[in-house]
């Protein structure tokens, strides 16, 4: 009776000796049955545990191996295991070919990854009301659950438009959640700012007569996450954009025109998404400041650098600022993204032209009007107005036109 294969798995093949002389290294392959697949990963002597490097070398020979039917079927026959790999492969590619941020693609990789721990193994006609709730109350967070149910819509749409499904399914979701609606004021920015400005990095002395005591040092390791904050504050732009800010032109760079002040939030190389990145111009402020770095050589290719390199994220710095600042957590956390939610906030506050002010900050209308529209000296002053003004004869109802309202009222007293 033929043994069972066990399936893809590493093993470690020995290094090859000539007259007590290595002529070739211990490595890393994959073994699949009779064959053997090279990594090119060395083993070292002692080494039991394959490193990383080798399991995602066996991980991504499993995926390329594995390939899903695609024919058209009913969804009663269609793993929705099948689905998620069919819609994962076609987001890689467009990953690919849009240089996205790999913490993009790995987030991506990771909600497709939930969605098979829950799902795959199903079959897609079993997507329904009750399982989407159950995947919400495993998930135990509704707006995580949401964000990959999400994708599961989307898996299932592709599958869809390729042809390769008959039926019809539908994926629940779960009540969006509220939006953020935490901004800072002029106090709480100027706090931030004066905080990641002054502070010093503080030792813990390890000999001398000061040992085991904090001394501060001159390190300024948070001035950095004031140029971000300024950016942030002066033209509401997403994080990914102000980190790769820079005043000089090259791929990956968000390139900022000193000289005509303009910001082209795009990075060079990168495909626009709906998260629009338009080019906006400068303040006159801010305009200044960053002209200031470049001239006294505070920067060297971007705006907002760490020892001389160009930061991915800011996340860290922001948090200590923070905290460092004592600002208030209450009406909710401020988060790097709170820059553009203060930003769009004080437009709103200003009177700005709604058209005018999604324009600049890269968002639509509607999107501003629902999320700040609130903040605007005019919302709803006509009803506040209308409220206390004297009513004018032969009123007609705006709501249904040519409506008369005394003839209505009159109507529903005989009914």
């Amino acid at each position: 009776m033929p043994r069972i294969s066990k399936g893809p798995r590493l093993y470690k093949r020995k290094a090859k000796r000539k007259n007590g002389r290595i002529i070739a290294n211990a490595v890393w392959t994959i073994r699949d049955g009779d064959r053997e697949v090279a990594t090119g990963i060395f083993a070292g002597e002692a080494e039991r545990k394959p490193p990383k490097a080798a399991e995602d070398a066996l991980a991504n020979y499993i995926v390329s191996k594995y390939r899903p039917s695609r024919r058209t079927r009913d969804i009663e026959d269609i793993d929705i295991a099948d689905v998620l790999a069919i819609y994962h492969a076609h987001r890689e590619g467009i990953y690919l070919e849009r240089k996205a941020k790999q913490t993009d693609i790995t987030e991506f990789a990771d909600r497709i990854g939930r969605l098979n721990d829950f799902f795959g193994g199903m079959m897609l006609v079993e997507v329904n009301a009750h399982t989407c709730a159950k995947y919400v109350k495993a998930r135990r967070r509704p707006g995580g659950a949401r964000r990959d149910l999400e994708d599961l819509r989307a898996a299932i749409n592709h599958h869809s438009r390729e042809g390769l499904h008959r039926g019809l399914v539908r994926v629940a979701l779960p009540a969006k959640g509220r939006g953020r609606d935490r901004w800072l004021t002029r106090s709480e920015a100027a706090a931030l700012l004066w905080t990641c400005w002054r502070y010093r990095e503080v030792q813990t002395q390890h000999r001398g007569a000061l040992k085991n005591q904090k001394i501060e040092t001159d390190r300024r390791p948070l001035r950095h996450i004031a140029r971000f904050i300024l950016i942030g504050l002066y033209t509401g732009t997403r994080a990914g954009a102000i980190a790769s800010a820079s005043p000089y032109r090259d791929e990956g760079r968000s390139y900022v025109d000193l000289e005509h002040g303009i910001f082209y939030r795009l990075a060079q190389g990168q495909t626009g998404t709906k998260k629009r990145q338009p080019p906006a111009p400068l303040p006159d402020r801010l305009l200044a400041h960053m002209r200031r770095w470049v001239r006294t050589d505070a920067i060297i290719s971007h705006f907002v650098e760490f020892n001389g390199a160009a930061v991915k994220s800011v996340k860290t710095g922001s948090r200590s600022a923070v905290r460092l600042a004592r600002l208030s957590t209450e009406q909710g956390k401020v988060t790097p993204h709170t820059l553009r939610h203060t930003a769009a906030t004080r437009l709103m506050q200003r009177g700005a032209d709604p058209w005018k002010a999604a324009g600049f900050l890269g968002m639509s209308v509607e999107v501003l009007l629902d999320t700040y529209g609130h903040h605007h000296p005019e919302f709803l002053r006509d009803a506040a107005t209308a409220i206390t003004s004297k009513p004018k004869e032969n009123s007609v109802s705006g709501v249904i036109p040519g409506v008369d309202l005394a003839a209505y009222r009159e109507k529903r007293r005989k009914a």
